[in-house]
């Protein structure tokens, strides 16, 4: 890449985003019902001007991994089947007023492949282009493959219905979000005045793998400058964390701790803006996930965040030109790939 152009000198590239943090959501919650709530939340954010919605991992239903399912039938409910999550009945709708409203979404959900694999996986709909650009399917899975003995845990069985990603960590940029942004085929190789003025260089994780530096550090060596984070994090789950004799309390003080701890630290540490969106609130009336959707900026600082542990929309507009000075000016360049293209 030719020398960097001064970061002080970078233009705007504003952009709106929204997390959608979606509420509690039941074992027996029909899933029309759900569907409708992501829509209605999808709809709010539109009205505020977002043009990039996020939604939480598993978004679509209970995060059914806390138990044991032995009927397949019952399990297989659970996952969207084949490789076009856009034309599944159960999903479908979603991306039509995506469409129809002209707003780009991340959504995640259980993918069952035609030939037989389980992924929780998350797929970047552009509704410039109407379809879906890239998928990710979470690399880092928790918990543990068997339940526990004692029957009144609260398992984590992600390692026993899903397997693990076999992508990698790879950026892609996403067209019609930045007014003028500047093309490829127009820009000049090696021509500083090119770099930071490009479509959006995005990444994608799916919650526990916001806790590896790696995955961020891949992306950041990408260019990345939006890392768009789905989750469902248990507020209190003793035998899997070990820690028994831990207050409910404390526990989920702890839980909202490292969320926050690790977005904003590896948001920073390769100057990108992040977004985050929860599945929170208390699933099945007894088992608690935290909040804590976020909008968070390149400096590490928090720009916006949720109220609630309930359905809510969190907005701002960023602007990605601040991502360029601790890419340019703290960080070395030379150690940065060429940008992804679409």
């Amino acid at each position: 890449m030719g020398s960097a152009v001064d970061a002080k000198d970078a233009p705007s590239r504003l952009l709106k985003v929204a997390a959608a943090q979606v509420g509690a959501v039941h074992r027996w919650s029909d899933r029309a019902d759900t569907l409708n709530r992501l829509i209605r939340l999808l709809e709010e954010a539109a009205q505020t001007g977002a043009l990039l919605v996020l939604f939480p991992e598993l978004a679509l239903t209970t995060f059914f991994p806390r138990y044991f399912i032995a009927d397949e039938n019952e399990l297989a409910s659970f996952f969207e089947h084949g490789e076009d999550v856009t034309g599944s009945k159960n999903t479908k709708k979603l991306f039509q007023r995506a469409h129809e409203l002209g707003v780009d979404i991340c959504v995640g959900y259980a993918e069952r492949t035609t030939d037989g694999h389980s992924y929780n996986t998350c797929v970047y709909y552009s509704a410039r282009l109407q379809r879906v650009i890239t998928k990710y399917r979470k690399s880092h899975l928790p918990g543990t493959q068997e339940p526990c003995k004692d029957p009144g845990a609260i398992n984590q069985l992600e390692k026993r219905y899903f397997e693990e990603g076999q992508e990698g960590f790879r950026a892609f940029r996403v067209p019609g979000l930045v007014d003028g942004a500047l093309k490829k085929s127009l820009s000049i190789d090696g021509d500083a005045s090119s770099e930071g003025r490009g479509d959006p260089i995005v990444g994608m994780l799916i919650c526990n793998d916001r806790r590896w530096s790696e995955a961020w550090r891949v992306y950041g060596l990408q260019g990345t400058e939006l890392i768009l984070c789905g989750y469902n994090t248990t507020a209190w789950a003793p035998h899997l964390h070990g820690k028994h004799n831990q207050s409910k309390e404390q526990s989920k003080a702890d839980a909202y701790f490292h969320h926050k701890l690790v977005m904003q630290s590896n948001s920073y540490t390769n100057s990108c803006f992040s977004i985050c969106a929860a599945r929170c609130g208390l699933d099945d009336d007894e088992f608690p996930l935290i909040g804590g959707s976020c909008i968070i900026g390149p400096d590490g600082r928090i720009i916006a965040e949720a109220q609630t542990e309930d359905d809510e929309v969190v907005f701002a507009e960023i602007d990605l030109a601040a991502c360029r000075p601790g890419k340019q000016t703290v960080g070395d360049p030379s150690l940065m790939w060429r940008d992804p293209e679409c």
